[in-house]
């Protein structure tokens, strides 16, 4: 099974060389990665290969809150550039809008149940 190489560019907030010495250790222990680059003046971590998005941000989360800000084809295949339309421009205002990337915790309380009472 062999899965189509991925470019994964995430936002990650590293502030020295250490903890961007050790974001570099956590993500390369993945397998399937051909490179990684972390840009720190921009503050993204860039993958590229054969790996899968979630376990990259499963590796990062336990340290940062990393952000997924794209996700596509590793190589880029350039297109001949045609004559826009007048219907073309509303198209591709849409087509270059992405959506943020939420992340949701669920934190389970330490008791049971919250509501129950022990002494009644």
């Amino acid at each position: 099974m062999s899965a189509d190489k991925k470019k994964i560019v995430l936002k990650l907030d590293l502030h020295d060389d250490k903890a961007k010495a050790r974001a570099m250790a956590r993500v390369s222990s993945l397998q399937g990665i051909d490179s990684l680059a972390i840009d720190m003046k921009e503050k993204k971590l860039t993958v590229t290969g054969e790996v899968d998005p979630v376990d990259v941000v499963g590796k990062l989360k336990k340290c940062w809150y990393p952000e997924i800000l794209s996700v596509g084809p590793a190589k880029e295949e350039k297109k001949k550039e045609e004559p826009k339309k007048e219907g073309d421009k509303k198209k591709e205002a849409y087509e270059d809008y992405k959506s943020p990337v939420a992340v949701y915790y669920w934190i389970q309380p330490a008791e049971e149940s919250p509501c129950a009472c022990v002494i009644c």
